[in-house]
């Protein structure tokens, strides 16, 4: 059987290689309070735009993952001991970084009775404390479809709850390890019932075998659960031990994606070939907020 050959990547996918004074200052700080960043940890090629720009993505409970998705360059195995101190670490960064937007994510904790939810809560209450006005979105795992894992979430009142689909209902099981498209619907419909007025938002990556039709019906499905949110974004293989590019998709085409999306009723789509759930979120939450109020002043 002939090995596949990687394709090159195509002119518009550029990295913008800023590793100025706010790239070296993020990283020392991360380091000196034992933080991880999903910007390094799952390889995120906007990691030098973001930390010039003062922005990351907190990863909280460790740095090994208990999933091995097809997709993700996170490590996976048996993840270590709870760090209970670890929400406080967070805050501390947010405070000195002065956010206004604070994005809290996490790898997978199947091991744990609760997923990790309690450590996310107690993750926006110390933000919180510590920066009042700054708004934080929280981007949780499944929690293995437990109602209460959420609940303990949502009771913490993120000011947006994020939750991944990945990719089309075909392609799930292939790219996905336990999470399952169905279960991803559910939670965001959970969510929507649990906190009305929490803004829900999901995130797709193309380039794994998807067909158009297949976009456009996620798109649809999300709307159907009240998803407010969208971001579009390009696969891009992090090693060779993960899945093959099989489209890269030229810039017209999220274009014209971003627009089905807004046809369809999202109060915000971000799409584009280097998007990520996690790009330019504080500008997501104040356009979407925007949106919403036009939204209501026409109805």
């Amino acid at each position: 059987m002939a090995k596949r050959v990687k394709e090159p990547k195509p002119d518009w996918i550029r990295i913008k290689l800023t590793t100025g004074d706010n790239y070296q200052e993020m990283k020392t700080m991360m380091r000196s309070k034992t933080l991880h960043t999903v910007c390094e940890e799952a390889r995120c090629p906007n990691i030098y735009e973001c930390w010039a720009n003062r922005t990351a993505t907190f990863m909280i409970l460790g740095d090994i993952c208990t999933r091995a998705c097809r997709f993700c360059a996170v490590n996976t195995g048996l993840p270590t001991e709870l760090d209970l101190q670890e929400p406080e670490r967070v805050a501390e960064a947010a405070e000195q970084m002065n956010l206004q937007h604070c994005v809290i994510t996490s790898v997978a904790r199947d091991d744990l009775k609760d997923g990790g939810a309690t450590i996310f809560a107690e993750t926006v209450k110390a933000v919180r404390r510590r920066l009042p006005l700054c708004s934080v979105e929280v981007l949780i795992p499944d929690f293995l479809g437990d109602r209460d894992s959420l609940q303990i979430v949502m009771d913490a009142k993120p000011d947006i709850l994020n939750h991944n689909i990945e990719t089309v209902e075909r392609l799930s099981d292939k790219v996905r390890a336990k999470a399952k498209y169905k279960r991803s619907l559910e939670l965001l419909a959970r969510a929507k019932e649990m906190q009305p007025n929490i803004p829900t938002k999901s995130s797709i990556m193309l380039g794994v075998g998807e067909e158009y039709h297949e976009i456009l019906q996620t798109m649809d499905d999300l709307r159907a659960v009240d998803c407010d949110i969208m971001t579009i974004g390009q696969y891009l293989q992090p090693s060779e031990k993960h899945l093959f590019v099989e489209k890269y998709y030229p810039p017209e085409e999220f274009a014209s994606l971003k627009q089905e999306g807004l046809k369809r009723g999202f109060s915000h789509v971000e799409s584009g070939p280097m998007v990520r759930s996690s790009y330019h979120a504080h500008e997501q939450v104040k356009s979407a907020a925007k949106n919403a109020e036009q939204a209501a002043s026409h109805a």
